[in-house]
């Protein structure tokens, strides 16, 4: 059920972004309406086939190995098999702001990833809530949605800054002011499409689905608190606010927090753990 409502989502987003740049390009001019319907299909392909790839490279991920992965890759594989799932593939990101993150487009294509400062801050037993948490995105296949969600959101809101740079910078030469209207109009609709099509109850099934996996809500619950306090106090250092929606707790991105905040999508930790204790 989670996979066929989020693949329609999926569809849906993606279909609303095409006819975005076509309804933009007419408004710019007629000429323009081929050159939205062929970037809107780029940006389409794009984030369908490789916004895992983008999203773990914007987090500079270094793929993990049973060799190179040690206890971190073990405990994936123990989870996963667990959960009745394919070994995803496990990265590991040189950020200090404690975090982490699923991936990919399908099970047989998902990817765990997780912050050098996880790992260096949470014990075992609540680096397996974690991970337990991001198979279960993997699980229910919200995945899709969120890293392709994330993509074109972010896609928008570059090319709403470059659109209205453009036009300040041409303002003199009598450029069209709807150029400009789009430009601004694309970022307010990434975020609201981040916000449409990402529900906040993902993550209390996730945190409920990952608690059964990994046998016991404790370790989640434990991973949760600290996470919530350093991650307010680490920024993470990331291009892309969008991306955001993917990590178990909104990081805190230093001066850009307006922009953060804008794009988010996490219900409150503490109603994250309310549910949690429910469950003991």
């Amino acid at each position: 059920m989670h996979g066929l409502i989020n693949n329609g989502k999926t569809a849906i987003l993606m279909g609303a972004l095409m006819g975005l740049f076509v309804a933009v390009g007419g408004a710019i001019g007629q000429q323009y309406l081929w050159m939205g319907l062929i970037f809107g299909g780029i940006v389409n392909l794009i984030a369908f086939f490789f916004s895992d790839k983008i999203a773990i490279a914007a987090m500079r991920g270094r793929e993990l190995t049973p060799e190179t992965g040690g206890d971190l890759y073990r405990m994936v594989d123990r989870l996963r098999q667990r959960a009745g799932l394919p070994m995803p593939r496990v990265y590991l990101c040189p950020h200090q702001a404690p975090n982490a993150f699923a991936t990919g487009r399908s099970p047989r294509k998902a990817a765990v990833a997780f912050t050098q400062g996880a790992i260096d801050l949470l014990e075992p037993h609540e680096l397996e809530g974690v991970a337990a948490h991001e198979l279960a995105h993997v699980k229910n296949r919200d995945t899709l949605i969120s890293t392709v969600a994330a993509m074109i959101a972010g896609t928008l809101a570059f090319v709403a800054q470059y659109g209205f740079f453009f036009m300040m910078g041409n303002r003199r030469e009598g450029g069209n002011p709807l150029v400009m209207f789009g430009a601004i109009i694309l970022g307010a609709i990434g975020a609201a499409l981040i916000r449409a099509m990402i529900s906040r109850t993902r993550e209390y099934e996730a945190d409920a689905d990952g608690a059964e996996i990994a046998g016991s809500p404790h370790g989640l619950m434990s991973a949760l608190q600290k996470l919530e306090v350093y991650s307010k106090r680490i920024p993470l250092q990331q291009p892309n606010p969008a991306q955001n929606n993917l990590f178990i707790v909104e990081p805190f991105s230093g001066g850009g927090q307006a922009l953060v905040n804008l794009f988010a999508t996490h219900p409150p930790t503490e109603k994250r753990l309310a549910a949690l204790a429910r469950m003991r």
